[in-house]
This record gives structure tokens, C-alpha cells and sequence, in this order.
């Protein structure tokens, strides 16, 4: 969810890649609106990466952090990961009236081709709203840079599928760019994407096959909350002071930006707002809040809200919070050599056992405390006359003076 350029507050990542976080809130939402998701036959897992244009952070830290079973991932299992679907970019699926999507995969394998018909069946059933989804081309070298590579080099065998909107070809001529803005997507492609992901999403957790059910039929995306989720974290006005966003946090900037900041202090698993960013804490509370159910009778937070599996939402609006039932968990993005130990942080040495590890770079970058900056007034025309009119005097003066006292040494020598 994090874009990069030369001027890092200048890159939106409309299209590359906030079009697909976009489609995959306005999945969630979707989904959140169903009747009976506690008796799905699989668990439905959503992650939002961050750190990916730095040498996939995110989702190689998220891996280590299941290796190592940490508390920030507690009841997840990498060997239970049946299928990863990722939601790529999707702004620029639209043409002449079409939503256009290409389903591109690695491993060919009974995963695979069951979330291929998947696809297929949303598709049908969004027939009447033009949305189609095809394979990509079988002569593509493999999958697309995404997140989906760092889980197949973890596991060469992980089925997994990345929807584009593009097939062959990049469609992105401003990826990195501030020319990526609001601009250069359309809303209706990715409304169209984040019904057809939700569709897929409860095909394959219910094993349900009919595209004509009345089920399948009422999962829709919202319209409007994609066109809000677009002015919020694409546009300044009213950018991140957006109804929307100020429901859940109180921003710190008006205007959003998508860049991956640093770690200053000890990475924590809560997402404060001295440590973690408007873009992460917003979609944080938005996830927890559409994956939860009320506790209990009380909804205000407390000390035990935590204790008892619960998180607590909207606490940075009025200082109290909502405590809701949720697995939704934060885990900062930073590279899997770096080890904070004693207050200090350690490089370590690349593991060789990871195909990635060997070439993993450590990004730092330079931090100023203070920034200042001199402003001079600009001064007038007329000192600057006189400023010339005292340079070219003091240069005759001293000509004269030289050709003065030339000829009295020059008298002075004939004389003796």
C-alpha cells in the first residue's frame, strides 16, 4: 500500500497499487455485510502489506513473523495457507464500457484451478455489469512483481493468484510518478473488482457453485464508499480531514501520503500515533472494525479490552474507543535482517537458507530533528544601482591610484 518516487510526498499510487488496497476494503466491506460468515467452511484472512516497493518488507517480515509463531500473528498457521489472492492494480481495468480483469498465475495446481472457476463463476454473475475476467497470457515468464512472490519463494508449491488490470503489458505509464493520482483510475473499475473479489472470496469459503444464488447475487461493492475511499487517500481536499477517515483517527496531515516511512523507536505490534502513519492506522481500524463483532454490553474501552481478545477502534476520535471482538493484528514492515537488541539496532548476517535473504537490503535514511530555513527579502533596484555605481568608483579610484604612484616611484628612481 506504499508508493515511491524521487519526491516521496508527491507519490500517490493511484493506480499502483492503492486502486487494489481500495478494492480490497470495499471487499471486506462487501463481505462484512453477509449473513452466516461465522459458518464458512475455510477462514478468509485479508492482509495489507506495506514496505513492498522496498524489497517486499512487508510480506517477508509477515512470513518470519509465522516462522517464529510471534504473538502479532498468534492462531496463523503458514502450513494451513491454502490459497493467496492478491489484489493488484485495478484503476485501469475500464474500456468502452467494459471492466476488464486478467487472473495471472505460477503454480498450476488443484488450488489454482479451483479459484480460477471461482473467478469465473463471479464473473457469471456479474455478467449484466460487464465485468470479465480472463486468464493471462500463458506466454508471460511468470507471475507480475507482487506480493505473491515472496510466499512462492518461501514455498515454490504456495497456489496463488494476482488479478491485474493488465495482461501482457504494464498498463501503468506513471507508476512512481505524481502523475499517478486520482486521475488516472476509475472508481467504476474498481467497484467492479472489489464485487468480484468478494464474490470469488465466498465461493471458495462456502463451496458454493450456483452464480444465480440469491447469496452470491447481494454481495456488492459500495459505490459510494469507493468514491470516498478515493477523495481520502488519493485527493487533499478533503484528503485525510474526510468524514470517513476522521471517524476512526485524528490525522495528523490533511493530505495523504503513501510513503513507507522509517522505524525511529522499538517496533510495537500496537499502531500508535507517534509511530505509525494516518494511511496504516485508518485502514488498521477500518479492517478491525468491518471483521468484528460487538463485545459483550459494554463498547467503551478498557484496560481489560485487550486481555480478553479484543481491540480497541476509534480510540483516537474521542479518547475512549469502541472494544470490539477481532483478530485484525498490526505488524510493522522492516527487514527480517534487522534485530532491535538492548535499545539498539543490529544488522544480521544474510540467512542462506532464504533465496531472498541473500540479497535483502537494509534501507536507512537521514534524519533531521529540525528543519530550518532562511528566507532573504529580495532587495531594491536602486541599492543595487548604488551598490554598482560604489563598485565601478572604487575600481577607478584604484586605477588612478596605481598610475599615481607608478610615476612617483618611476620619478623617484630616475632622481637617485
Amino acid at each position: 500500500m506504499d508508493a515511491a518516487s524521487f519526491f516521496r510526498d508527491k507519490s500517490l499510487g493511484a493506480d499502483s497499487p492503492i486502486s487494489g488496497v481500495i478494492s480490497l476494503l470495499a471487499a471486506v466491506d462487501a463481505l462484512s455485510h453477509v449473513d452466516g460468515l461465522d459458518n464458512l467452511n475455510k477462514q478468509l484472512v485479508f492482509l495489507v502489506f506495506t514496505g513492498e516497493a522496498w524489497g517486499y518488507l512487508g510480506s517477508r517480515r509477515f512470513l518470519l513473523e509465522l516462522d517464529q509463531q510471534s504473538d502479532a500473528v498468534r492462531g496463523l498457521n503458514s502450513s494451513l495457507i491454502q490459497l493467496v489472492m492478491e489484489i493488484g492494480s485495478t484503476g485501469k481495468g475500464f474500456s468502452q464500457g467494459n471492466k476488464t480483469f486478467f487472473a495471472h498465475t505460477q503454480v498450476v495446481s488443484s488450488d489454482t484451478n479451483e479459484a480460477l472457476d471461482a473467478l469465473k463463476l463471479a464473473q457469471e454473475s456479474l455478467k449484466s455489469e460487464g465485468v470479465t475476467v480472463s486468464n493471462a497470457s500463458s506466454s508471460n515468464p511468470g507471475i507480475p512483481p507482487s506480493s505473491l512472490m515472496s510466499f512462492l519463494r518461501k514455498n515454490s508449491s504456495t497456489s496463488g493468484i494476482v488479478l491485474e488490470d493488465f495482461d501482457t503489458v504494464f498498463a501503468n505509464n506513471f507508476y512512481h510518478s505524481h502523475l499517478d493520482d486520482s486521475a488516472n483510475i476509475n472508481s467504476s473499475a474498481i467497484v467492479a473488482a472489489a464485487s468480484l473479489v468478494a464474490r470469488t472470496l465466498y465461493v471458495l469459503a462456502s463451496d458454493k457453485k450456483d452464480s444465480t444464488s440469491s447469496a452470491l447475487s447481494s454481495i456488492n461493492a459500495n459505490a459510494s464508499l469507493v468514491e470516498e475511499l478515493i477523495s481520502c487517500l488519493l485527493d487533499c481536499d478533503p484528503g485525510l480531514s474526510c468524514e470517513l477517515v476522521s471517524s476512526y483517527i485524528a490525522s495528523v496531515d490533511t493530505c495523504p501520503s503513501h510513503y513507507v516511512g522509517v522505524v525511529l523507536g522499538e517496533p510495537s505490534s500496537t499502531p500508535s500515533t507517534n509511530q505509525v502513519d494516518d494511511i496504516s492506522r485508518f485502514v488498521w481500524n477500518f479492517l478491525a472494525d468491518r471483521t468484528s463483532t460487538p463485545k459483550g454490553n459494554t463498547t467503551v474501552c478498557s484496560k481489560d479490552c485487550s486481555n480478553n481478545g479484543g481491540v480497541c477502534i476509534r480510540a483516537e476520535t474521542d479518547g475512549k474507543g469502541i472494544c470490539v471482538n477481532s483478530t485484525t493484528r498490526y505488524v510493522p514492515a522492516y527487514s527480517t535482517r534487522l534485530k532491535l537488541d538492548s535499545g539498539t539496532w543490529k544488522v544480521l548476517p544474510p540467512n542462506s537458507s532464504d533465496p531472498m535473504g541473500m540479497l535483502d537490503p537494509v534501507w536507512t535514511e537521514s534524519n533531521w530533528n529540525t528543519i530550518g530555513l532562511r528566507v532573504y527579502t529580495v532587495q531594491e533596484a536602486a541599492y543595487d544601482q548604488l551598490v554598482l555605481l560604489g563598485g565601478l568608483s572604487v575600481t577607478i579610484l584604484a586605477y588612478l591610484a596605481i598610475v599615481l604612484t607608478k610615476a612617483y616611484i618611476t620619478k623617484a628612481l630616475k632622481q637617485d
